[in-house]
């Protein structure tokens, strides 16, 4: 399949016609799912930038000190969803980072991720991330 096809798929799947999310659910599911390797304050694992001894990087933290807010929100819903798999990483790449489909819906997909972004609440942050979706809309 095309990425720029399965890029419009997701962006309808992910963010079309769906429910608001509730930040209530997505806190209780974010402790439930992601924050056993993410980390229960979103801080992610220790030195989540150097590989493990198997080649795999730590779950990184969802907070403003990673990365995960550089990313537009269908590409994280992707991620979370589908796992690392292409097009969001490359092809064979090895992650620990487990595809939630068949164990959450996206209506809660969308819930979680909104649990993390709201914890995205610095100016810089805020500015930066909002210039890059403007850049990704063009």
């Amino acid at each position: 399949m095309p990425y720029r096809l399965l890029f419009a798929l997701l962006a309808l799947a992910g963010c079309s016609g769906e429910s608001p999310p509730d930040l209530q659910v997505g806190t209780k599911l974010y402790a439930q799912h992601c924050g056993a390797c993410h980390g229960m304050k979103l801080e992610g694992q220790p030195n989540w930038r150097q590989r493990l001894p198997n080649g795999r990087l730590p779950a990184p933290p969802h907070d403003e000190s990673g990365h995960t807010w550089h990313h537009p929100p269908q590409v994280l819903f992707g991620i979370t969803k589908f796992g690392l798999v292409p097009p969001f990483a490359p092809a064979g790449y090895q992650s620990d980072m487990p595809a939630f489909a068949g164990t959450l819906s996206d209506d809660e997909i969308r819930s979680v991720l909104a649990f993390i972004e709201s914890h995205w609440r610095s100016r810089d942050v805020l500015d930066a991330r909002a210039e890059m979706l403007r850049s990704t809309k063009r």
